[in-house]
């Protein structure tokens, strides 16, 4: 999967890893040295995060239920907390991956099918 943004119609992450059960979510990017360029993780439900015992630095894009950019926050330090209280899900890329024009709060961001890969319609990020 792709995460696009509506409004630029380009991609904001060209893979995206879901994380949407429980066990994944509290996993998450624990355990890791980082995120391949152009990754992300996509977290839901989920309306906060933390760092605690991470590795790197994350940028993180809180979303509500229709993809919308609820919040941003960038080059979030290990052992930080971020919370966006009407949000329903969270996209974590590497620090310094998500630039300054590529996602602002009001954007509507998306999955799509990666290039060659198969699937229906297109969804929201959440």
């Amino acid at each position: 999967m792709t995460l696009v943004n509506a409004r630029t119609e380009q991609p904001v992450a060209s893979t995206v890893e879901l994380a949407s059960t429980r066990a994944a979510r509290r996993r998450g990017l624990l355990g890791r040295d980082g995120l391949p360029a152009g990754s992300a993780m996509l977290l839901t439900p989920c309306n906060s995060i933390h760092t605690i015992g991470m590795r790197f630095a994350i940028d993180v894009v809180f979303v509500d239920a229709r993809g919308r950019v609820r919040k941003v926050v960038r080059n979030l330090s290990p052992w930080r907390m971020a919370i966006s209280p009407l949000s329903r899900a969270t996209i974590e890329l590497s620090a310094g991956e998500l630039a300054p024009e590529a996602v602002r709060v009001g954007d509507r961001l998306y999955l799509a099918p990666a290039p060659g890969e198969v699937s229906g319609a297109a969804t929201t990020a959440s």
